[in-house]
């Protein structure tokens, strides 16, 4: 990652916890957050579909635009579950130096 990723997704993650309680008619946040897990996470899935896209038609633009919908989208449905960033990255770094195909196997059972 680049020098303020982390930083600038711990903000964005932020700033959708403040809007969770803000009107649903001043914050596109608190809009899709009062629709539900369920629409958050569909609006999500469209999101990732969109980047699906933009990687197979190689339009690199296009692609960084859709990537940041999806890490948005996915902070929201996150949030709709009470899932926070800070969990999500322990869960990154519990898996450090593991491999993938390891870290697999291990869930799978």
């Amino acid at each position: 990652m680049t020098g303020g990723a982390p930083d600038a997704l711990a903000r964005l993650a932020a700033t959708i916890e403040a809007r969770r309680d803000a009107a649903p008619d001043t914050s596109w946040t608190a809009r899709l957050l009062s629709k539900g897990p369920e629409k958050c996470a569909e609006k999500f899935g469209e999101e990732a579909v969109e980047a699906v896209i933009e990687a197979v038609r190689g339009d690199r633009d296009a692609l960084t635009r859709e990537a940041a919908d999806v890490l948005y989208h996915l902070l929201v449905m996150l949030a709709a579950r009470d899932v926070g960033l800070a969990d999500v990255l322990a869960e990154l770094e519990r898996r450090e130096g593991r491999s993938g195909i390891d870290e697999k196997a291990a869930r799978d059972g």
